[in-house]
């Protein structure tokens, strides 16, 4: 493969054998795994590690003897040891390049991140006493004194964002880089280069969802220059991925995007979460994503259309009556929508109503398709409000009234967005609970909601506020696999669908008495 690249370089650049083995002989040979059950043995690269990456990047000169590649993009999946290989490139660069007074970055969007790689930095020079001896470790830096050189650790809330002089930094999980019109931290870093001989700026990701971010620019660039569509004889392109069409439980599909099967990713793990990615819909778009490292049009889907629409089972107002309920009121701003929401739990189904409130300057402002919604099409299945904001005034006569209808136990409300209204209501001797926001709360609720709609054990009696905020949930999912709908990152509102989650967690929360699925009124059975 080398020979090859070297017959199509132009005689600009050469290949050094000796240098690209050194850098080899030196991770082998000095550096260690820091974690699992390899920790504290040699760090052996792979052979994509060692032939796509670190031979080509140490390797290949410029005419004058500095290195040829000034830019690399690194795409692998979770779970393929880029922690390590970062800390082994920062480290190689440190110990090994001699440029006196160098500065080394790593760089990631958070505090937490930023510490990843500069832990696993730190933790390869302890495990070797010989390395010690050279630096000095701090708690945000590894200084080499002799050189007068040193290794920092930086995120996006601890960047100064100017002063830096670069000689060489890897940018950790750049999907995550928030670009806010102004300059980000990659191009802080990359423009401060321009004084070094042989300066190097390297992104190491996984795939993302945003495809207007910096991230997906690169990426896209990458593959330009892997494809030869376009030409960049100094930027280095690394890709593993899947293609859209894979099947995700087709372990092809797997090794395909993950050179670190069976290595540093288990292929039992692998099985795992391909099941849950097809048999959870809050999981397909994480499983693509993170380890077939696929751009996603959302960070996490969670229920589709048609299984929504299945749902469409109806039952008899009677049959309600007197059950017991639990409420969810979601306190949007008075110029949006407020959602209260009453569920019925009956043998395995919920049922589920909405008094989802708008004012009505809002509602004709969105009339004639204005983002797709036309409100005012849905005016029976919304609780309109004159004027132009929404009157509190009239959801508390509203649940008043469905107090007087509906036997309901307990409303739970977001603890931190209450108002007056929730005062008023406890006057009104209406039970109030107070229910958090967090993944501890809302998870539990999110997933016996997704649970039952795709048993087709969810009645919401085929409203199309329902249905059309169902559509625009996106889910926040944390590595413990908790999932809660995301506000601020949905496609458009799902006020009614938090309200939902609050009144189904309020239930499951509470000692909620069961009620049989056979369920009397005054005129005999009902059966559902």
């Amino acid at each position: 493969m080398r020979d090859i690249l070297r017959h199509n370089m132009k005689d600009d650049y050469y290949f050094d054998e000796a240098t690209a083995d050194r850098a080899v002989q030196f991770i082998e040979t000095h550096l260690t795994h820091t974690k699992g059950e390899l920790a504290k043995t040699p760090f052996i690269l792979q052979e994509y590690q060692k032939e796509e990456i670190i031979r080509p990047l140490f390797g290949w000169k410029c005419a004058d003897g500095s290195r040829k590649y000034r830019t690399s993009f690194i795409f692998l999946p979770r779970k393929n040891g880029k922690s390590t290989l970062a800390a082994a490139i920062i480290l190689t660069l440190l110990y090994l390049d001699k440029e006196f007074g160098a500065e080394y970055y790593s760089a990631a969007n958070d505090r937490e991140q930023a510490k990843i790689v500069f832990s696993v930095c730190s933790d390869m020079i302890k495990n070797n006493p010989k390395l010690g001896n050279f630096v000095n470790i701090f708690k945000n830096s590894i200084v080499y004194d002799a050189e007068g050189s040193f290794y920092k650790a930086i995120s996006r809330e601890t960047s100064t964002k100017h002063g830096f002089n670069t000689s060489g930094f890897i940018y950790d999980e750049l999907h995550g880089m928030r670009d806010d019109g102004t300059e980000n931290l990659w191009q802080v870093l990359e423009t401060s280069t321009g004084s070094r001989k042989q300066p190097i700026a390297i992104a190491i990701t996984t795939a993302g969802f945003d495809k207007q971010s910096a991230c997906y620019k690169m990426y896209d660039y990458a593959k330009k220059v892997k494809n030869g569509t376009l030409i960049d004889e100094q930027f280095l392109p690394v890709i593993y991925e899947a293609d859209e069409e894979d099947d995700l439980q087709d372990p092809k599909t797997w090794e395909k995007a993950n050179p670190g099967l069976d290595v540093s990713l288990k292929r039992s793990y692998m099985e795992r979460e391909s099941l849950k990615a097809i048999s959870q819909p809050s999981m397909e778009n994480i499983f693509r994503r993170l380890h077939l490292n696929l751009w996603t049009g959302s960070e996490s889907r969670w229920l589709s259309d048609s299984d929504v629409v299945a749902c469409d089972e109806t039952i008899s107002e009677e049959v309600l009556k007197g059950l017991p309920c639990y409420g969810g009121l979601d306190l949007a701003s008075v110029r949006d929508l407020t959602s209260f929401v009453l569920i019925w739990r009956i043998g395995e189904k919920i049922i589920c109503k909405h008094w989802t409130f708008l004012p009505l300057d809002k509602a004709e402002g969105r009339s004639g398709g204005l983002d797709g919604v036309n409100y005012m099409e849905w005016a029976d299945y919304l609780e309109i409000t004159p004027g132009n904001v929404t009157d509190y005034n009239f959801v508390k006569a509203k649940i008043i009234e469905l107090g007087q209808v509906y036997n309901i136990q307990s409303i739970a409300f977001d603890r931190w967005n209450s108002s007056q209204l929730v005062l008023e209501l406890v006057e009104e001797n209406i039970k109030m609970s107070a229910f958090g926001m967090g993944y501890k709360s809302l998870s539990p609720p999110t997933k016996e909601i997704e649970a039952k709609v795709l048993t087709k054990d969810f009645i919401y009696f085929n409203d199309p506020v329902v249905r059309w905020q169902f559509g625009n949930v996106q889910l926040l999912i944390d590595p413990a696999g908790n999932c809660k709908p995301a506000k601020d990152r949905s496609t458009d509102k799902i006020d009614t669908i938090v309200a939902l989650c609050m009144a189904v967690g309020e239930e499951m929360f509470s000692e909620a008495p069961i009620v049989s699925k056979y369920s009397r009124d005054k005129k005999g059975f009902f059966t559902i």
